[in-house]
């Protein structure tokens, strides 16, 4: 059975937020949704599973394309943990294959793509139970100083 080590957050190794009021994986964010992201050492692919309920409405009964790519976003962010960077988005693309349903059992899994300097691109997927892709995305990411970007933020 794989090693499943969880990723709480945007939390690094030198670098520590208050709290993290990230508002797809944030646990100090009320309004947020809470997903816990695990890495599958096995597979080198970081896993969240989740349902979204009515409040993320788009079309009836289905997800809106605004909470799909900021799912997508925060899965391919994980991603930069793996080399111990923070890396803020730089670009995203998404394709919405089929429409996300509300209330059903989904999951988005994440993975590097390749690394050149800062830049790093990552790709996720959204699927559904019997692993149909329903949205994917590739994304840039640009590695930076923390300290110096959210120093205000940061404890010390």
């Amino acid at each position: 059975m794989p090693k499943k080590t969880h990723g709480r957050g945007h939390d690094t190794r030198y670098r520590r937020l208050i709290k993290n009021h990230c508002f797809v994986c944030g646990n100090a964010n009320p309004d947020g949704m809470h997903l816990k992201f695990t890495y599958d050492e096995k597979r080198n692919c970081f896993v969240c599973r989740f349902r979204l309920g009515k409040r993320f409405t788009g079309p009836p009964g289905h997800c809106h394309g605004g909470i799909i790519a900021s799912i997508l976003d925060d899965a391919m962010g994980k991603v930069n943990r793996l080399r111990d960077v923070v890396a803020l988005t730089s670009q995203i693309t998404v394709d919405y294959l089929k429409p996300v349903p509300l209330n059903k059992p989904l999951r988005v899994e994440s993975r590097e793509v390749r690394v050149r300097g800062r830049k790093h691109t990552n790709a996720a997927e959204i699927l559904n139970q019997n692993g149909d892709v329903l949205a994917r995305s590739q994304g840039v990411f640009i590695a930076i100083d923390p300290r110096r970007l959210f120093a205000q933020h940061i404890n010390q």
